[in-house]
């Protein structure tokens, strides 16, 4: 079986998906896609042709085609159920969805590459600017997902086993940190992302391990 993941080092959507597939044991060819702008690899007509909507991840699994890491996600979960990334109850279940949701769909699509480049083309922000934007949509979810972090403290984001919702929160505390944002009001966010990068599976799928990344 062929599989070809689509990404770019530092995106935290492709981040996800890297983690994901490390800790299933899947093997992949990485194709990397520089989405820098003024690069713009992610707009030429050859990925466009693949990826209508020419964003990264991609991927491709034999005959899957499959962008959108939320659902790229979830068809990982569903096409290689062992290990498990989500809990066995229903309510667990829907509990992990609900804090992958907060990442995926609240702080993510307000800080993408695209959002940033039109506060600056559009509306004249400023580097300083859109960083304090960057910042402000991350404490803001990451309050709401403390929060109900602390309802039921685990391990991981949720419990003692590595979930979706740790997928997700890696990557994001990793932006949150590039991004100069301060950490000490999210105990429980803290800590669970500790708990995971003690494990081979995110260390593999960190920024600076990708063959696109910048060489020190």
């Amino acid at each position: 079986m062929s599989r070809t993941l689509y990404s770019y080092y530092r995106s935290s959507a492709a981040f996800r998906v890297r983690i994901a597939l490390a800790l299933k044991g899947l093997d992949y060819d990485y194709a990397a896609v520089n989405i820098f702008p003024g690069v713009d690899e992610q707009k030429s007509d050859k990925y466009r042709s693949m990826n209508p909507q020419g964003r990264v991840p991609f991927l491709v699994d034999s005959e899957l085609s499959l962008g959108q890491s939320p659902a790229i996600l979830e068809y990982l979960e569903e096409a290689y159920p062992s290990p498990a990334l989500l809990p066995e109850s229903l309510e667990a279940r829907a509990r992990v969805r609900q804090l992958m949701n907060i990442i995926a769909c609240d702080i993510h699509p307000l800080n993408n590459l695209a959002v940033l480049g039109e506060l600056k083309s559009r509306f004249g922000a400023d580097d300083a600017a859109t960083q304090d934007w960057y910042r402000h949509w991350i404490r803001v979810g990451f309050t709401a997902l403390e929060a109900i972090m602390a309802e039921s403290p685990g391990t991981y984001t949720h419990g003692h086993t590595v979930t979706l919702a740790d997928v997700c929160l890696v990557p994001q505390v990793w932006n949150a940190r590039r991004f100069s944002l301060p950490l000490d009001d999210f105990p429980h966010i803290v800590a669970a992302d500790a708990a995971c990068r003690e494990l081979p599976a995110f260390q593999a799928a960190m920024p600076e391990r990708q063959p696109d990344a910048p060489k020190a």
